[in-house]
């Protein structure tokens, strides 16, 4: 599934060979990052998880996953390298995420953000997500809270 935004970025299914730069992704993102071993678990033993890559020519500068049960898909990470946030490309792992969740099935979305991140917020909120309730003491790092978003239809 390779999608062609414009003449720079593009989407496709993350694969194994592809954790080495997601990992870079990862620790530039995220002060209690994912371990490699997480990942190939993922791409690997979970059946209900997806997770996709968005490149800059072949460089990795983004990835997003979810896992999808029954008719739900729940974002479980989105990073962007720091030098490519704000170009959209976090708005295009997101889009491109609810097209696949909604192709396999899923009729609604949800994911936590910290109650901080006012730019993510403001994003989910573009793509249609809406508050619904906080999730106290979520993040290990700081037990900063966490806001969890919907959105009901796909």
């Amino acid at each position: 599934m390779e999608q062609r935004v414009n003449a720079e970025f593009t989407v496709d299914i993350m694969k194994m060979t592809d954790i080495d730069e997601v990992m870079e992704v990862e620790k530039q993102c995220f002060t209690t990052p994912w371990s490699r071993y997480s990942f190939s678990c993922e791409l690997r033993d979970n059946q209900f998880s997806q997770y996709i890559v968005a490149r800059l020519d072949a460089k990795i500068i983004g990835y997003a996953g979810m896992w999808i049960i029954l008719d739900e898909a729940h974002i479980t990470n989105v990073g962007v390298l720091t030098e490519y946030r704000g170009e959209g490309v976090g708005e295009l792992l997101m889009r491109s995420l609810m097209v696949i969740a909604k192709n396999r099935g899923a009729k609604k979305m949800t994911l936590e953000v910290r109650k901080t991140n006012y730019i993510a917020q403001n994003l989910y909120s573009k793509l249609g997500f809406e508050p619904a309730g906080i999730r106290r003491g979520y993040y290990l790092d700081d037990r900063e809270d966490a806001v969890i978003m919907w959105k009901n239809s796909l």
